[in-house]
């Protein structure tokens, strides 16, 4: 068999950190693999004008896979003021290029694994009756539509007049006939009934696999109706199909509050793409933050893996670096899933389990530090560290 190539796109910050550490564990766990770099990120953004250029396309349509380190994205007027003079007045606007590879290659079905490690300091604990403490195993896994919604990116300050009189024709717009049109910003919110299927039914086979009783949609059909209603009826319909699965809703306020009285109750979880950004980062906070929290970015043919913490730029420049690399491991092992790598993702995952458990290699997050080089001094591992120590679990 062809050995496999591999996309890199280390991006902005702690990327280019964690990604290379991510490659360290998969090659030590006997993942043989052309890693091709690519460019992708803030710094594109300013001397280019695009942060996410076709040549980087072309290597994902090309090779398939992708893994992906951290994105720097700031506002609009932050943006266009970082781009390079010469480039300035030449119609260049800042899309994020996450965001864009999702949709240029239909990267629909986005999953976000949230689980306890046993023995990580970070895990959600709660009172009980008696005044004692308790740690219900947290085990979700949310589906979060990827491409639609209010990231699909269609919206408009100042809209044009056809934009104006749809909007006018409905009656619930009455109420901002008399803002004046500049100081009206729109942004849509679109599903389609064939994505919300598909997200429902990846989710409800994914339970089906995986020995998962209930599948939640957790939306908000009761005031957005028309959106998250179509969201609600797909999954009821494609709930028909497993009578052994169990379908819940849930209201995203109240879940969010939810999370922190019973978040065991919870198993696989649906939603649009702002919900389902939302709850994957609240699930991910009960299982040790966003330093655990790994994700898949999947289409039709092409998968991208990444980890969902930002880029941290204010940790990017430490030396030693001090960032926990484990989402990063993980958003890896969910490409080695991916590509039908069971074996050695078993492994990599049990090695980073052992380390959790075994406790005595710890970056700062873990330890409940403030960042900053101090923290090393105060008995934090470095990145390296704990990538070295994740690797030795696995010999």
């Amino acid at each position: 068999m062809a050995q496999r190539t591999v996309v890199v796109m280390p991006g902005d910050g702690i990327g280019q950190v964690v990604l290379p550490e991510a490659v360290r564990v998969l090659e030590a766990a006997g993942f043989e693999a052309d890693w091709v770099s690519a460019d992708i990120g803030w710094e594109l953004w300013r001397s280019e004008g695009n942060p996410l250029p076709q040549r980087t396309i072309d290597l994902i349509a090309e090779h398939k896979v992708a893994l992906f380190g951290a994105i720097t994205s700031k506002p609009k007027e932050a943006a266009a003021a970082e781009l390079d003079p010469a480039l300035r007045d030449r119609g260049h606007v800042y899309y994020s290029p996450i965001v864009g590879l999702r949709q240029r290659f239909d990267l629909d079905v986005s999953i976000r694994p949230c689980v306890t490690f046993p023995g990580n300091p970070l895990n959600f604990i709660r009172r009980t009756g008696d005044g004692g403490f308790e740690e219900p195993r947290v085990n979700a896994v949310i589906f979060r539509q990827n491409t639609e919604g209010l990231y699909a990116g269609v919206e408009w300050t100042n809209p044009p007049d056809n934009v104006w009189q749809a909007l006018d024709s409905h009656p619930r717009f009455a109420a901002f006939r008399g803002v004046p049109r500049e100081d009206l910003a729109v942004s849509t919110r679109i599903f389609t009934r064939a994505k919300c299927r598909r997200i429902c039914e990846e989710a409800f086979a994914y339970a089906a696999r995986h020995g998962f009783s209930s599948v939640t949609v957790c939306e908000k059909p009761n005031v957005i109706r028309e959106t998250s209603g179509m969201m609600l009826a797909e999954g009821r319909r494609v709930k028909q199909r497993y009578p052994d699965i169990q379908l819940w809703d849930t209201n995203i306020d109240a879940q969010m509050m939810w999370l922190t009285k019973n978040p065991e109750d919870y198993g696989v979880v649906v939603a649009g793409n702002m919900f389902g950004d939302i709850i994957s980062d609240g699930f991910a906070g009960l299982v040790g933050g966003l330093g655990f929290a790994a994700s898949a970015n999947i289409g039709a043919d092409v998968g991208v893996f990444e980890p969902t913490h930002g880029s941290a730029p204010k940790y990017a420049e430490l030396d030693p670096s001090i960032v926990n690399p484990i989402a990063m491991i993980l958003s890896a092992v969910m490409m080695l899933d991916w590509l039908g790598e069971g074996e050695i993702a078993g492994r990599v995952r049990g090695a980073v389990a052992d380390v959790v458990a075994e406790g005595a290699v710890r970056t700062y997050d873990m330890l409940k530090l403030r960042g900053g080089p101090q923290a090393i001094a105060q008995g934090a591992a470095t990145t390296t560290e704990m990538t070295d120590a994740i690797i030795a679990k696995l010999t």
